[in-house]
C-alpha cells in the first residue's frame, strides 16, 4: 500500500471529525442554554465516502498496533486474535452506523479481507467441518421411518386383537 501523504485539506476533515466525533458521543457536549439552534448536516454522498474511508484507514492503522502484540506461533489462536479482530470489526461497523453509511459495505469487506490475506492466510481447521449428507441420502433418512410407521400401527392392533386377555 503506498504512503499517504497529509493535505492541507485532510488535516481540516480530521479536525472537522474529531470535533463532530466528541460532540456526537457526549464528550463535549452543552446543555439546553447554551447550545446553538439545531443544525441538519447535509452531507453529500461523496463528503460521507471521504470521511468514512479516512476513520476506516485510522482503525486498519490501530488493528495493526495491536497485531504487532501476536506472535507469529498465535495468530490462528481464537483466544489471542478475538480482541484485535472483534476491535477492527466493532470499529468498522459502529462508524459506519454512526455516519449512516450502511453495514457491510465495499469497504469495510476489503479491510476484513486484508486482515485474512495479511495475517490468517496460513489458519485452517483443526476440527473437520461437517456439511449435509447428499440428498438421496437425507431422502432415504427421511421417507424409511414414515413408512414404517403405518406398518407398525397395523402390527400393534393387529396382535392386540387375539382376544386372551394379556396378563
Amino acid at each position: 500500500m503506498a504512503p499517504r501523504t497529509q493535505t492541507g485539506s485532510g488535516r481540516l476533515s480530521r479536525g472537522l471529525l474529531l470535533l463532530w466525533a466528541l460532540l456526537g458521543t457526549g464528550f463535549c457536549q452543552m446543555d439546553a442554554r447554551m447550545s446553538p439552534p439545531a443544525v441538519k448536516f447535509n452531507w453529500t454522498a461523496q463528503f460521507l465516502e471521504e470521511v468514512y474511508t479516512n476513520i476506516t484507514q485510522e482503525c486498519w492503522e490501530h488493528f495493526i498496533d495491536l497485531m504487532r502484540n501476536v506472535t507469529a506461533s498465535e495468530l490462528c489462536e481464537w483466544k489471542v486474535i478475538s480482541r484485535p479482530y472483534s476491535w477492527l470489526q466493532d470499529c468498522l461497523e459502529g462508524w459506519a452506523d454512526r455516519l449512516r453509511y450502511g453495514y457491510p459495505n465495499a469497504l469495510a469487506e476489503q479491510y476484513i479481507f486484508q486482515s485474512h490475506r495479511r495475517y490468517f492466510h496460513n489458519c485452517t481447521l483443526e476440527h473437520p467441518v461437517y456439511f449435509d449428507p447428499p440428498e438421496d441420502v437425507l431422502l432415504a433418512m427421511i421417507i424409511a421411518p414414515i413408512c414404517l410407521i403405518p406398518f407398525l400401527v397395523t402390527l400393534v392392533i393387529w396382535r392386540s386383537k387375539d382376544g386372551k386377555a394379556q396378563p
